[in-house]
């Protein structure tokens, strides 16, 4: 299967079908290769941080971003299957507070590339989600931010009836509250 770029309703998100190599034996998936993402995707990613987390069933993180350095995020799934989710936070975008999810799983291998300029967030749909992301921004807590996963302006329609969530973002500023900090003036197209 070849390497494929699939455009969503939002510029800067994007869900990419990587690489893959399928035999008798099993499998190998290219999950990052810079030349060829250039080359092949248009799309000049310089990664500078891995990270995994691990959820329970309805699970839901989110929606978090970071805005010094600003960071970009390639997600995918390793075990289980999760429910990713990309909102808008460029001031100026005409998709401003608009979002996209997408089903991804161990199965499908999808991935999800969002832009820096995007809040993320996920819910785990299987009894354990591993998460996987590649960043292009080293993490800072300090430029850090995040709004409420359920704010009814942005509207995530998450698949889960009793979502498990963490104080941290239970207790988040709106999406409003965001906009109206200088820091979101960071965030342009």
């Amino acid at each position: 299967m070849p390497l494929v770029r699939k455009e969503t309703k939002l510029a800067g998100l994007y869900i990419i079908e990587p690489l893959q190599f399928r035999d008798s034996r099993g499998y190998l998936w290219e999950v990052f290769n810079t030349d060829k993402w250039k080359s092949e995707l248009g799309l000049d990613i310089n990664v500078v941080q891995f990270n995994q987390s691990g959820s329970v069933r309805d699970v839901v993180r989110g929606l978090h971003f970071q805005f010094d350095p600003p960071m970009g995020k390639l997600m995918r799934v390793t075990k289980g299957a999760g429910f990713l989710v990309a909102v808008d936070i460029r001031v100026n975008s005409p998709t401003l507070g608009q979002w996209v999810g997408v089903e991804v799983s161990e199965e499908n291998k999808l991935q999800v590339w969002a832009d820096a300029g995007f809040a993320r967030g996920f819910c785990a749909l299987s009894d354990y989600l591993e998460l996987q992301y590649l960043c292009t921004g080293t993490y800072n807590g300090k430029g850090e931010s995040s709004f409420k996963w359920n704010d009814p302006e942005v509207g995530v329609k998450w698949p889960v009836e009793k979502p498990i969530v963490s104080d941290r973002d239970d207790s988040a500023q709106s999406f409003r509250e965001w906009l109206a900090r200088p820091e979101a003036q960071r965030f342009k197209i």
